[in-house]
């Protein structure tokens, strides 16, 4: 018997459970001291009650020999997927339901879709970037090359026409930075991708918070992006489902790799890996969609993005540069000192706030730092305060 080597290649612990570690021993030393925790990006408003709603209606249902369910479709109720497109056709993306599959969270398929590819094709992933994209490619041995986002081109790096990858992970609102990706951008790397043969992984999880429309909120709304792109959705920020777990992806018809319709490998899989999602979560998905759920979500967006936008105008009084706080619930910005971890524990420290080192997030985070807007008003607005009465 012997370990998965690839193992060893990750550095030290995954960046949230070492956040988490070092705000707890604070916690234990200051047992005394109330900490704003702006690191992790985790919801706090409740749930809307039109998904409360819909949700205890499907467990009575579940509570009655009439009407119990065992287990679902490996794809997601039908209701659900037809509710997800119709989503998307709300913001003018044509899309079959049978092109969408329902998950336990964007972060499960973005892990599991690499089974679908050779262990030896190459991964493009920016940095900095979400740390799950390049932990989930070094556990399978999977060769990885960076691409520089820095503050020289927004954040939001364009393709190198002489380094195509097989698969190019793009995410926007971009997690940490909040930079969001305008229409050409995002036809850049569509037509980069189909001239190399490539398939992008489109992490979308942030896109309600999207409030410019100008700005695609997928990457379907690009020509040709059916034919090179997979695209991951998530109920977890927009409808409050981080404690919940559901989201999408979707596979459209005329994606085809060697010839092979994703779809098909991709459906094959998720029979082999998955029970489906419970019925009464997908109950609760739908509701999300409904008018009267958007119109309740909505009111929790709004409210991080406002959170996002106080931190922002804190920052910029303080004179650090920064981005992020209008189309997504993080702000990234400068720390003083240059140091993202002693920058944390110097917040932590000095003013009992928690964010996250943007060193977490790879090498050209290092010196920079990302806050969320994900809290309450009222912890948000004390932080930002806190902020302001450090020295600088």
């Amino acid at each position: 018997m012997k370990l998965n080597r690839h193992y060893r290649s990750l550095h030290g612990d995954y960046l949230f459970s070492e956040v988490g570690r070092r705000a707890a021993a604070h916690a234990a030393l200051h047992p005394e001291r109330r900490l704003i925790r702006l690191g992790i990006g985790d919801v706090t408003r409740p749930l809307a009650p039109a998904v409360v709603s819909a949700m205890e209606r499907a467990a009575r249902e579940l509570g009655d020999a009439a009407t119990f369910r065992g287990y679902g479709p490996e794809q997601g109720y039908p209701f659900l997927r037809r509710a997800i497109a119709a989503d998307y056709a709300r913001r003018g993306v044509r899309l079959d339901e049978d092109a969408v599959f329902v998950n336990d969270g964007a972060k499960s398929d973005l892990g599991g879709i690499l089974e679908l590819f050779d262990p030896e094709t190459t991964a493009l992933i920016a940095d900095p970037v979400y740390p799950v994209y390049a932990d989930t490619n070094r556990l399978l041995g999977r060769p990885v090359r960076f691409l520089d986002a820095t503050e020289e081109n927004g954040f939001l790096p364009l393709p190198e026409p002489d380094a195509p990858a097989g698969l190019i992970y793009l995410c926007s609102p971009n997690n940490p930075t909040g930079a969001v990706y305008g229409r050409e951008g995002l036809a850049a790397w569509v037509g980069h991708a189909r001239k190399n043969g490539s398939v992008i992984l489109f992490d979308a999880a942030y896109a309600r918070f999207i409030t410019d429309p100008a700005l695609p909120s997928s990457i379907y709304e690009i020509p040709g992006a059916e034919q090179c792109a997979i695209e991951f959705g998530s109920f977890s920020k927009a409808a409050g489902f981080t404690g919940v777990r559901c989201g999408w992806t979707v596979f459209p018809d005329a994606l085809r790799t060697e010839g092979v319709r994703l779809a098909d490998w991709w459906r094959r899989r998720q029979a082999t890996r998955t029970n489906g999602v419970s019925y009464v979560t997908q109950r609760g998905a739908e509701a999300s969609l409904s008018p009267e759920g958007r119109e309740q979500t909505q009111e929790a967006v709004e409210s991080y993005l406002q959170n996002a936008r106080r931190i922002s105008d804190a920052l910029r009084s303080l004179s650090l540069p920064h981005t992020g706080g209008e189309n997504a619930p993080y702000v990234w910005f400068r720390c003083p000192g240059g140091d993202s971890w002693a920058f944390f524990d110097r917040l932590l420290r000095e003013a009992g706030v928690i964010g996250t080192p943007g060193a977490g997030f790879g090498r050209n985070g290092q010196g920079w730092f990302r806050l969320s807007g994900l809290g309450s008003p009222a912890d948000c607005a004390e932080a930002v305060d806190r902020l302001r009465r450090l020295h600088f």
